[in-house]
């Protein structure tokens, strides 16, 4: 019987699982020894024995060995379970690309270029109208430093390393036996590589700071970004026939920028970050001008040369005899020379190779680029099509995507900070002595007055707050980058926590302050302030606040100068706020709103989406996400939060993050030239999405925000303490020295869940919210609104990688175990019930029943994420006994980023 092509797929991916899971057993037995081996595989099948007899036969057996264990024992074995959900995660992200290959070659996937297209032809539309829009286009991955990566960069290297080496036997010549996929070969580069990885720290010992974090994000952009980005500029200019074709994927970042809650960012912050930016960037373009030097050897006597690259070639500073009558060399030369003066104004550094003679730096990338372009139409000019698309006209693409500043950062601040600080500024100068004390139309007065003032109000003889030194510190060094790296270096200031008009209208003041903001030119703002509505409440007021907004000259004179207002908005928030289903309704229905006040003002919408990988904080599929956002409200403009593990899953390799840019950009297209019926299926059940949203949010509050003793619990039945000490990221896990759910940060919220396997973010509240709903209105939902659709997805997927047996074992962590009992028992009924109402939508069996090769994957995973659950709940036992020796905080840090590793979107 022949072999289906799933099963042959599952084959593969169980061999290679299989054989980095038999190198690192005997990598174990080499390095830890024969004992610690054996520990491993005892509790691993004690723990496989408790999944599927949870009650006292099955517990039994595991509570003697993890009872048994030593310290040494316990932080080896969560190592050793951690590393191999590292490696496990390869062979999975393999087995991933080879399924989308295959799926591509069998017919074109919607996710595709090809696929997008296709679907916009069946709808009726012209490769035309997809050219229009993507010239006029915007979809920016905007890479954050929001601290849900638990692994360190150096362990992201080991496993990117084995990934090359299974990589290197799929290419084509090496399928029958070449020399690197030799057995032997293979296996031992992949023993090397695994001893080096059970060797190296998983968890760091010292906390990040914000240099770090830039590091990383350049790093991705320097590694990924540099040189996926143009191809696929490049790819789209052709398949469009549209050489001229504007960069419509631009990168953005928040490290160095966003300042809110985070202490550590200031106005020296700023400046490494673009200073860092531009050292990739420009390293990159003088080692390609480099490269190109060495290749284009042709001699002026020998190939005919454009009067333009003549004249380029005589302007050179280049005196060298041997390349006399080189042209092209002659020419590069004086544009290496000139990056190579550019470096130091760029960077404050020295070039890594300074140029062997003077030259004039660049004033701008424009200018670079077109050298470039002289060069490229010579050779095009006189030799044809084979000089079209080759490295040059690859450098070419990467200077329209990247520039000079490589990518463009966002400011951020909580709308708080504006105030005092604006409130400090107007009191210092004797405007108003107590500008909080005002009510909203006042403060809106007031600074509509200032605004349209052509004095300044700080004075630098006056005393002011520390507070107001470092903000207007920040703002000045946006200020000296916006005028070294050009207007696309800084575009956005994002105020957190908005709830009135005003409050973008500080942001204008502060902006005047620096000289960004013109009195007599409004619409000259480089700098537009976007609010981000965060809170449920923030949501449902967000339409009145932009209304308002809107009616101030200045604001809509600086929308109206790009044509677009961005608003962001936020999923993790507002869903601590209200629960799953009603953050992802009310920020639908935010969306329609805005869309209506931006339209009638006669402006484009610009959302900026505030997602995180975990389903709680607005992960899962960026296509489906893109495809279920309300019509009108993409209009081929959209900016999407990539945080933490994300990053590294989405973009840590080029050919994965080509798939996922080219998936942002097919679901950009299709969602806006040929979009699914959200109006009408709004229309027609909106009234039972928004009943659903209410009953879900009341019972999520109850919970969460009511049930006594709920926040003792949480911090008792989950990792929480311990998550703060994993110095993942360089901000304080909660806003303020509070213990309340109000002010603890989303990330850390949704990971605590995620650790003890309750998931319940991700989920709570719609198995109440369904009890009495019409169950075929429902099922139509499901099938007919892809809104509804992907949230029911979304909510399967986490809900299959709970485990209600294994969080009974957290909530066994609580002292007082009467309020356990209540609790536990109040989220095993709600996880009974959501599952019951997933089941009964999809009409399917069993969870991820109708996504068979995710249920594969995540069954593939849990043998051996399990073990470190048990080992980190047996760990946080000890410790909180009283227990403080090291090694214990040790193996629970390791149990934390092993667990991490193999849910892959916990956070």
């Amino acid at each position: 019987m022949p072999v289906s092509a799933e099963a042959a797929a599952d084959d593969r991916l169980r061999e290679e699982v299989r054989l980095l899971g038999g190198l690192l057993g005997e990598v174990i037995r080499d390095e830890g020894g024969q004992d610690l081996y054996d520990r491993i595989e005892a509790v691993r099948v004690a723990s496989v024995g408790y999944h599927r007899h949870p009650g006292a036969k099955g517990s039994a057996e595991l509570e003697r060995l993890l009872n048994e264990l030593s310290l040494d024992d316990a932080v080896g074995l969560a190592h050793g379970f951690a590393v191999f959900s590292l490696l496990a995660n390869v062979a999975e992200d393999r087995a991933g690309r080879r399924r989308a290959r295959s799926q591509t070659a069998e017919g074109a996937r919607p996710d595709t270029p090809e696929g997008a297209l296709a679907r916009l032809t069946a709808a009726g539309r012209t490769v035309e109208e997809a050219r229009v829009l993507l010239s006029e286009a915007l979809i920016s991955p905007v890479l954050t430093a929001h601290p849900s990566e638990v692994r360190r960069k150096s362990v992201i290297d080991r496993i990117a390393a084995v990934s090359d080496l299974l990589d290197a036997c799929d290419r084509p010549g090496f399928e029958e036996g070449g020399l690197a996929c030799a057995p032997e070969v293979m296996k031992a580069g992949l023993r090397r590589q695994t001893v080096i990885l059970w060797a190296t720290r998983l968890v760091r010992t010292t906390g990040l700071v914000v240099q770090d974090e830039i590091d990383t994000v350049v790093s991705f952009l320097e590694r990924v970004f540099l040189k996926v980005a143009p191809e696929q500029l490049i790819d789209w200019r052709r398949r469009l026939d549209a050489p001229d074709l504007k960069p419509f994927i631009r990168i953005g970042a928040w490290v160095g920028g966003d300042r809110d809650g985070n202490p550590n960012v200031d106005a020296s912050a700023l400046r490494a970050a673009f200073a860092t930016l531009a050292k990739a960037v420009m390293r990159h373009y003088l080692e390609a001008t480099n490269a190109l030097g060495a290749e284009l050897s042709l001699s002026g006597s020998l190939a005919k040369i454009s009067p333009a690259l003549k004249a380029l070639a005589e302007g050179s500073g280049d005196g060298s005899p041997h390349r006399a009558d080189e042209p092209y060399r002659r020419a590069l030369s004086q544009i290496y020379a000139r990056l190579s003066a550019t470096h130091p104004i760029l960077t404050g550094q020295t070039a890594p190779r300074p140029a062997p003679f003077a030259a004039p730096p660049y004033a701008g990338p424009g200018e670079f680029r077109t050298d470039l372009a002289v060069l490229h139409d010579s050779l095009v000019a006189s030799h044809g099509a084979v000089f079209a698309d080759d490295g040059l006209s690859r450098l070419i693409a990467t200077v329209d995507v990247f520039g000079f500043h490589m990518a463009t950062l966002d400011l951020r601040q909580n709308s708080d900070v504006h105030a005092r600080v604006v409130g400090d500024l107007l009191k210092v100068a004797g405007v108003c002595d107590d500008y909080a004390a005002l009510e909203e139309e006042a403060r809106l007065v007031l600074l509509a007055t200032e605004l349209a003032a052509p004095r300044l109000l700080f004075s630098p003889y006056a005393t002011y707050n520390p507070e107001t030194l470092k903000e207007r510190a920040i703002l000045e060094a946006a200020a000296e980058a916006l005028a070294k790296f050009g207007p696309d270096a800084i575009r956005t200031h994002i105020v957190s926590k908005t709830d009135a008009a005003s409050d973008m209208l500080e942001v204008y003041l502060l902006l005047k302050e620096v000289g960004l903001y013109r009195p007599e030119n409004p619409a000259a703002c480089p700098i537009q302030a976007a609010p981000l509505f965060e809170t449920i409440d923030d949501l449902r007021g967000a339409r009145p606040t932009l209304e308002r907004l809107f009616q101030e000259p200045c604001a809509l004179a600086v929308a109206k100068a790009r044509g677009v207002q961005e608003v962001m908005i936020g999923y993790s928030d507002s869903n601590k706020d209200g629960s799953y289903l009603t953050s992802t309704w009310e920020l639908h229905e935010a969306s329609r709103a805005l869309l209506t006040v931006t339209q009638a003002a006669g402006l484009r919408l610009q959302l900026f989406h505030g997602r995180g990988g975990a389903v709680g904080r607005g992960g899962g599929s960026s296509f489906a996400g893109v495809l279920s956002q309300p019509t009108g409200t993409v209009a081929g403009r959209i900016r999407i939060t990539e945080q933490g593990e994300v990053i590294a899953n989405k973009y840590g390799e080029p050919d994965v993050a080509r798939r996922n840019l080219d998936a942002l950009t097919a679901g950009t297209l299709i969602a806006s030239l040929a979009p699914p019926p959200d109006e009408a299926m709004t229309a027609k059940h909106g009234k039972t999405a928004s009943a659903l949203s209410v009953a879900s949010m009341a019972a999520y509050r109850a919970l969460v925000y009511e049930t006594p003793g709920f926040v003792d619990y949480f911090r008792a039945a989950t990792p929480i303490n311990e998550i703060a000490e994993l110095k993942i990221g360089s901000r304080p896990t909660s806003r303020t020295a509070s213990t309340a759910i109000e002010d603890l940060r989303a990330i850390p919220w949704v990971l605590s869940w995620s650790q003890s396997r309750v998931m319940l973010p991700g989920w709570f509240g719609f198995g109440s919210a369904v009890q009495g709903q019409d169950m075929a209105e429902l099922q139509a939902m499901a099938k007919a609104w892809p809104f509804f659709r992907t949230l029911v997805q979304n909510m399967e997927m986490i809900m299959a990688k709970s485990d209600m047996t294994i969080a009974r074992r957290y909530a066994s962590l609580v002292p007082d175990q009467t309020l356990a009992a209540t609790i536990f028992g109040a989220l095993q009924a709600e996880w009974d019930r959501t599952r019951d109402a997933v089941l009964a939508i999809t009409g399917q069996a069993e969870l991820l029943g109708g996504q068979p090769e995710l249920n594969r994957l995540i069954l593939l995973r849990m043998p051996y994420v399990e073990p470190l659950n048990h080992v980190q709940i047996e760990l946080i036992r000890r410790r909180r006994a009283g227990d403080d020796d090291p090694r214990v905080r040790e193996g629970i840090l390791l149990a934390i980023n092993g667990v991490a590793a193999g849910l892959r979107n916990s956070g």
